[in-house]
């Protein structure tokens, strides 16, 4: 009991006294608790704290969901025997993992329209319109540093969950990548939600809402014209993403009705247009001759047009790493633009 008394009387005096000991204690205890982050990242931090926190704690729980579901993906497949037997005869055994992909998937899909609208267009907006960013100003700390935090703060986050989320999900979807029945590589469901997509299209949607955000100096406005923007750039986007690989055309000669006449593809290929080849090397469509009664009658009908043989369009599955990058170093161009937008904007209008 004296020993505590003893410990109490000296801590409370060297917090109190001016002397040598009591000064460097108190000095050494502010040192403690003051946040590792300082200055004007330290405030950025904490003003959007409640926003970065919640998209990094669900980030760690859909990563431990998704590593959940990998493993008991992984047992089934060993069990059933896969690759040695076929998905297509699990019937109903497969139902469950196929589901969990396309929720996963959606969820993924709509990280960038979330953090366009929720985080991207009250980033600056927000201070814009309850007068912190004339606060800002008044300040020693220039408005470009202040704006140059911001964004980065903001980017690291996007960065840090979309790429984590990306990684992840590739893993997860790699033992079934080549099965499309589970998730057409080319489709939205895989080709935006893996490798460096999902973190360059959310980038570009975050930092879209902010200059929205930054013209129109309202929150709500511009989230709402922010979720218009991130809609559109969904549909623009999965407009012009085939485009973004190099087409490969194969023909055959043997004509069309033939066993194997139909020209053989590469597993997992995406299949873009087929047509008829003539004689003269012209192509006319597949419905050609489509209306005759009988085969006898659609073959006299093919021999009348001089269709010799199949061309078709595909895209093969091994050209989806290179379209990933290549778009993605589009929308990093095109978010590069808004941030350089954002600072010739913000040097004489962020007040």
């Amino acid at each position: 009991m004296s020993t505590f008394t003893r410990g109490s009387t000296s801590t409370s005096t060297g917090s109190t006294s001016d002397g040598k000991n009591g000064t460097m204690n108190a000095t050494t205890t502010e040192a403690n608790r003051r946040p590792r982050l300082s200055g004007m990242t330290w405030l950025v931090w904490r003003q959007h704290r409640a926003a970065f926190w919640t998209i990094l704690a669900a980030t760690a729980l859909s990563v431990a969901w998704i590593v959940y579901q990998r493993g008991q993906l992984v047992d089934f497949l060993d069990g059933y025997g896969y690759p040695g037997k076929s998905l297509d005869e699990a019937d109903g055994s497969f139902e469950q993992y196929d589901d969990a992909f396309s929720f996963v998937s959606t969820g993924l899909q709509a990280i960038p329209i979330l953090l366009g609208v929720f985080l991207g267009a009250p980033l600056i907006a927000g201070d814009l319109e309850n007068g912190t960013a004339k606060l800002v100003a008044a300040q020693s700390m220039s408005r470009t540093r202040w704006l140059a935090t911001k964004l980065a703060l903001a980017g690291l986050v996007v960065v840090v969950s979309t790429g984590v989320s990306s990684a992840v999900f590739g893993w997860w979807w790699n033992p079934v990548k080549s099965e499309i029945t589970v998730m057409d590589w080319i489709s939205g469901a895989a080709f935006n939600t893996t490798g460096p997509v999902p973190v360059a299209l959310t980038l570009f949607s975050v930092f879209g809402g902010v200059a929205i955000g930054v013209v129109l100096r309202r929150t709500l406005t511009a989230m709402v014209v922010t979720f218009g923007f991130t809609v559109v750039l969904q549909l623009v986007w999965g407009y012009f993403q085939m485009s973004l690989g190099n087409v490969v055309t194969v023909t055959t000669n043997k004509g069309v009705t033939g066993e194997n006449a139909y020209p053989s593809l590469p597993h997992g290929a995406y299949e873009i247009d087929q047509s008829y080849v003539t004689g003269s090397g012209d192509l006319v469509s597949w419905g050609t001759c489509s209306e005759s009664q009988t085969d006898a009658a659609r073959q006299v009908c093919l021999d009348k047009a001089d269709v010799v043989g199949w061309s078709v369009d595909y895209l093969p599955m091994s050209q989806m790493n290179a379209m990933q990058w290549f778009g993605a170093s589009i929308l990093f161009a095109l978010t590069a633009g808004v941030v350089a937008f954002l600072f010739f904007w913000g040097r004489k209008r962020l007040v």
